[in-house]
């Protein structure tokens, strides 16, 4: 057996890792590089494994920096099983249809203002890519154990994180090789703890709090005093919010908020096409969550939708108190950016970041107190206020990770960290190997390790590949 991490090794994004075994060759998740543009780039590579050798993708949840790439492996021509968990399927839908609509618009921004060094640009894949990978998406139930090959047998569990994420839990034969997928948190409102899975031989497992632990602040009390701040001085507060998650974590608290009177009857405006999509899907999904019919539709009912362009150009024309929650989660595009444009430079606002921000990204920009910011091509004063809450996040930190760990009723032969930043990663491997004194290594982009019985018998880095194109 084999494993080749083909992405989010160094980095948080590009999830992929391939995995040949009982002589099949399985992606586990299939991600797009985002972030600075040497990570974006990687994009542009054609696949660093033979496609057509290639039988099957497994996915553990919908988030672009897992399934993102799908498209582009379709346009190169497969047409294998893509397995997910049926809410991985319907979102996915959505996101990369999503995506690929940002994809041309993007290139033909850049085709008719000149602004590319590529005569055409492209996009890194089309609506029509997007289409035909969706067909291959292959829903399986949790806890039910499906065969991709007469040796290999995967089982999907709950990671917690978003709507239908899922560990991997591979048996291939008398070895488990378990991937974590990007686990979520035990005290979750809305998603389900991460499952207690069968120890496996081999984990591969995220690391992207692996240096820090979360605050454990009420993120009611600090959501309801951001508000008030805000409200208090006639602002606005711009959420810049993922549309997987973050979006109906924070519908849910601002249901909670109102609904017990700790703030006023404010319009909350959720101004993302995409988001309002994804929400809709909660209430097809109730056995993949904590809430029940009704707290969901509360949730759900917590904004109001913004569904044409001319309400989305209205909100940043309005002069009383608002929320409007609008994507990208970094302010790398949507609708969000003409808000940051119209809003930024008023001191009464309120930028509210929810998520993890990639170095790179004008989240990230904005968060580590730049005065100015480039949006459209122009560079935006920026005086409104900027906080970054950290109370929502999707992600297990290091002690709810280790305390996952611990858990396991034997030790694991071998953990391979991936999802992280250096930092991260490398911290999250020191604790392991001080608490648990199990083999842990942190992975390298391209790293390939060879499995046997006898635990991991080698392990060799080939050079990078040549990037492609990035316009």
């Amino acid at each position: 057996m084999q494993m080749s991490f083909l992405g989010a090794a160094g980095t948080v994004t590009g999830s992929k890792t391939l995995l040949s075994a009982a002589g099949r060759q399985l992606l586990i998740d299939c991600g797009a590089f985002q972030g600075i543009k040497n990570l974006r780039a990687r994009n542009w590579a054609p696949p660093a494994f033979d496609l057509h050798r290639l039988d099957a993708v497994v996915l553990t949840h919908a988030h672009i920096d897992h399934s993102g790439y799908l498209p582009v492996l379709a346009r190169y021509g497969f047409q294998g099983p893509v397995y997910c968990t049926a809410a991985t399927r319907d979102l996915c839908e959505i996101m990369l249809l999503d995506s690929a609509h940002l994809e041309e618009e993007q290139a033909d921004f850049l085709n008719r203002h000149g602004k590319s060094k590529h005569h055409p640009a492209l996009p890194l894949f089309t609506t029509a890519d997007a289409r035909r990978a969706i067909g291959l998406l292959k829903p399986r139930a949790f806890d039910t154990p499906f065969a991709i090959s007469p040796d290999i047998e995967v089982t999907f569990r709950h990671a917690g994180h978003i709507l239908g994420a899922a560990m991997a839990q591979f048996d291939v034969g008398a070895t488990k090789i378990l991937f974590s997928g990007d686990l979520g948190r035990a005290d979750d409102p809305i998603m389900p703890a991460p499952a207690n899975p069968e120890t496996p031989d081999y984990l591969v497992l995220e690391s992207t709090y692996g240096d820090r632990l979360h605050d454990r602040t009420d993120p009611g009390g600090q959501l309801a005093e951001i508000l008030h701040r805000t409200f208090a001085r006639g602002g606005t507060v711009i959420v810049p919010a993922f549309a997987v998650g973050r979006v109906q974590s924070l519908m849910y608290w601002i249901a909670r908020l109102k609904a017990a009177g700790e703030i006023p009857d404010i319009p909350v405006f959720l101004d993302s096409p995409m988001a309002i999509d994804v929400t809709r899907v909660y209430s097809a999904h109730l056995a993949d969550q904590r809430l029940d019919q009704a707290q969901c539709a509360q949730m759900c009912g917590a904004a109001t939708f913004v569904t044409s362009v001319d309400q989305s150009k209205w909100l940043d024309t309005r002069a009383m108190p608002s929320v409007i929650i609008a994507g990208s989660g970094m302010a790398t595009g949507g609708r969000v950016l003409h808000h940051l444009k119209a809003m930024a430079g008023n001191w009464r606002n309120t930028l509210l970041f929810t998520g993890f921000q990639a170095p790179g990204t004008r989240g990230s920009t904005l968060v580590d107190g730049a005065s100015e910011v480039k949006i459209f091509g122009e560079y935006v004063h920026v005086t409104a206020e900027v906080i970054q809450l950290d109370t929502l996040s999707a992600h297990a930190d290091y002690a709810e990770t280790l305390n996952w760990l611990a858990k396991f009723d034997r030790p694991v032969r071998h953990i391979f960290l991936n999802h992280g930043e250096p930092a991260a990663s490398d911290s999250l491997r020191r604790r392991i190997s001080e608490r648990f004194d199990w083999p842990c290594h942190v992975v390298e982009f391209m790293e390939q390790v060879s499995l046997s019985d006898a635990g991991l018998a080698s392990a060799h880095r080939p050079p990078p590949q040549e990037p492609g194109r990035e316009d």
